[in-house]
């Protein structure tokens, strides 16, 4: 079963996330096991407030992928650029479809 979880964050420093991530995405094209889709939501009523959206092909993937060091190393320097803790929830995706 698809997973996907949902990261809650604050922050003012988007431009250098988005840095972080696109490097991240090259040092890890070739590994298995990573993420598949990512999705980044704004709210529209507090600009500072994201929602990532990182879908997996199962739980189990996105903790082999949680336990990797580079991952863990990726996360703090997130973290870093975030304003207050961020809000991990995780989720089962049971159903997913376009409508168009």
């Amino acid at each position: 079963m698809k997973f996907v979880q949902i990261i809650d964050f604050e922050t003012e420093r988007l431009e250098e996330m988005e840095q972080l991530l696109a490097e991240a995405g090259q040092r890890f094209a070739d590994r298995a096991g990573g993420p598949t889709h990512r999705m980044l939501l704004k709210d529209r009523d507090n600009p500072r407030r994201y929602l990532a959206l990182i879908e997996f092909e199962s739980y189990d993937e996105a903790m082999r992928n949680s336990d990797d060091p580079e991952t863990g190393r990726m996360a703090e320097q997130l973290g870093a650029l975030c304003l207050g803790e961020r809000v991990y929830t995780n989720c089962d995706l049971l159903d997913a479809r376009d409508l168009k």
